[in-house]
């Protein structure tokens, strides 16, 4: 009878201790992220954008003044999510910069995701936390 209760105690502690590792990874798994770039550059002024991650090629857009592009993903149970993109217009050629970081952008960004927006002096990204424009790069001189 102690070992059939021992083995219980042991079956209990290992279904107890499944539901706290899932519950812990729902939240990652679970909630949609949307990253979202804006071009804010000046009228007239097209930006060519092309982003990708590990496992996913995004492609080649060019967007117009006043426009943006964005995807939809979610983060990836160990947290190492990233997201990164190539970035030219008529003065910057081949910038590269991290779109969506797991590690930077998952409290920064909230539970929604991330929102760039592209201007003639840098780029600024969305705080969630803040609710405010954070001026984030400089172009390269």
């Amino acid at each position: 009878m102690e070992a059939y209760v021992a083995i219980l105690e042991k079956i209990t502690y290992l279904v107890a201790l499944l539901f706290l590792v899932i519950g812990l990874c729902t939240p990652i798994v679970v909630e949609a992220k949307h990253v979202s770039i804006k071009n804010r550059l000046g009228s007239g002024k097209n930006m060519t954008l092309h982003c990708k991650s590990k496992d996913t090629d995004l492609g080649d857009h060019s967007i117009a003044y006043g426009d943006e592009f964005g995807w939809d993903f979610h983060d990836d149970v160990v947290g190492t999510t990233l997201f990164y993109c190539d970035l030219e217009w008529e003065r910057v050629q081949e910038y590269h910069f991290d779109a969506y970081d797991f590690h930077r952008d998952f409290v920064r960004c909230g539970g929604d995701g991330c929102s760039w927006l592209i201007s003639a002096e840098g780029m600024y990204g969305s705080n969630s936390q803040t609710e405010l424009w954070e001026f984030m790069y400089y172009w390269p001189n």
